[in-house]
């Protein structure tokens, strides 16, 4: 009887449980970026860093936000130094994104993505799906209703089949 009372209770937490959307980042260019501002919209939140082997990813993204925006995607992404590749200040990785990769995607300003130090939004989805992001360029999306649709590590590209095809289901 207890495992049957203990499997309810995981199936209802599972259905009710989302990232918070009042969580909020502080913003690139001053101010907060908040989720609640993108509520029923799909935001693909992506740990970045402007020294990394997958930096080039940036590309990636900005076609993404670039071709969907329209239709309502976010993509969020969140500079970080947890893995020691990021430059030493916003304003230094701002510069870089517009100038490298013409980014004009919103922007998070520096933030850990792990560790005891990890931002609230990274600890949700620990929680919520036992991902937490082991290097630069990891994916979390989120739909519509703030639950976690999928994660992807740094080598899925922003356009990969994956990505797109959850997307694509979600604007649908």
């Amino acid at each position: 009887m207890r495992w049957v009372i203990g499997l309810v209770l995981m199936m209802i937490a599972t259905v009710v449980w989302a990232v918070p959307r009042d969580v909020t980042f502080a913003n690139i260019d001053g101010g907060t970026l908040s989720l609640n501002q993108w509520a029923g919209q799909p935001v693909l939140v992506v740990n970045t860093a402007s020294q990394c082997g997958f930096t080039g990813q940036y590309e990636g993204l900005q076609a993404l936000y670039d071709n969907f925006k329209e239709r309502g995607l976010v993509v969020l992404a969140v500079p970080s130094d947890d893995f020691n590749q990021e430059l030493a200040s916003g304003s230094e990785v701002k510069e870089f994104c517009e100038i490298a990769f013409g980014l004009d995607l919103p922007m998070a300003d520096i933030t850990h993505v792990k560790g005891g130090k990890a931002h609230a939004f990274y600890k949700a989805v620990e929680a919520e799906t036992g991902f937490v992001p082991r290097w630069n360029f990891n994916k979390v999306l989120i739909g519509l209703d703030g639950k976690v649709v999928g994660t992807w590590g740094a080598t899925a590209k922003p356009r990969s089949p994956e990505i797109l095809g959850a997307i694509e289901s979600l604007l649908q």
